[in-house]
């Protein structure tokens, strides 16, 4: 046996899902049958009554690691992502949800791709995650962390709002929309490709800003390079209700005086793929391209 590249796992599952109860016991048993030692998120620690790993809060989790397995499907991953950035350590997914662009092991492909994995055979990718921040009369007043998109819309209203869009200083538009969808190459296909966005591959160093229903047909996605701040400011004159959003994770009460800065964290997150890990291949499954053709 090959020694491990990695001695201490770090696993995050999703939370509060018994259903993946028996994934983590087979990934526990995989673990220690190849020497490594093993510290569980402490909503996963819980989900077996009769086991009692070592458990950690997931805000450390990824100091006390060498890699981290996220079990459960793509929000899962995207939670464990934001949870250990700053810590710089990698992640694996067990696929245990429906569509999975991030988390690319099944279960029952563990044991044979996880152990090569372990063993230093793997593919690694690095992807950017978003910073936004919410800045009133000056002031910081909300920060978070995003590795697929950060959304402006509408909420608890039916009328579109006005969005002022300036990036690295310049105006690009202004908009009259429902929202406006920042997305990384990773959350290309995501929420803004249901909104129409283009699919990045991951290693672009680019961003894509998608409107959301736009009033102005004319009104389409562009690609911008990574390295720009985005400020999104609204309309003076007119009352809004709108929310930002990171991954889902809600910024509510948006206010019309506030400005909503965005820019790309410096420091990525690493994402360990098995060797024969292929983007295009991921596509076709994951999208149903090329049906009825021999692949």
């Amino acid at each position: 046996m090959q020694p491990n590249a990695f001695k201490t796992i770090g696993i995050i599952g999703k939370p509060s899902d018994p259903s993946i109860a028996d994934t983590l016991c087979n990934l526990y048993q995989f673990l220690e049958e190849n020497g490594c030692d093993y510290i569980v998120d402490e909503q996963s620690a819980t989900l077996n009554p009769y086991l009692t790993p070592t458990k950690c809060p997931l805000d450390d989790i990824g100091y006390r690691c060498d890699a981290i397995i996220a079990v459960g499907g793509d929000g899962t991953f995207l939670a464990a992502a934001r949870a250990v950035v700053d810590a710089d350590v990698p992640l694996i997914g067990v696929n245990l949800g429906r569509l999975g662009f991030l988390v690319d092991i099944s279960p029952i492909q563990l044991s044979n791709k996880l152990s090569k994995i372990l063993q230093g055979h793997y593919r690694l990718e690095k992807r950017y995650l978003l910073q936004a921040k919410i800045v009133r009369d000056g002031e910081i007043i909300h920060e978070q962390t995003a590795v697929n998109e950060v959304v402006v819309h509408r909420w608890v209203t039916p009328s579109m709002i006005e969005i002022i869009t300036h990036i690295d200083g310049q105006l690009l538009n202004t908009q009259r929309s429902d929202g406006l969808i920042i997305s990384t190459p990773t959350g290309s296909t995501a929420y803004a490709l249901s909104a129409g966005g283009p699919i990045l591959h991951p290693s672009l160093s680019a961003l894509v800003l998608v409107p959301l229903n736009p009033h102005t047909l004319s009104n389409r996605p562009i690609v911008i390079d990574d390295a720009a701040e985005i400020e999104i400011g609204f309309r003076e004159g007119r009352q809004i209700n709108a929310l930002v959003s990171c991954d889902h994770l809600e910024i509510p009460d948006v206010q019309i005086h506030d400005k909503i800065l965005i820019k790309k964290i410096t420091k990525p997150i690493k994402i360990l793929h098995p060797e024969d890990h292929d983007f295009y291949h991921v596509l076709r499954g994951k999208l149903n391209w090329s049906s009825g053709y021999p692949l």
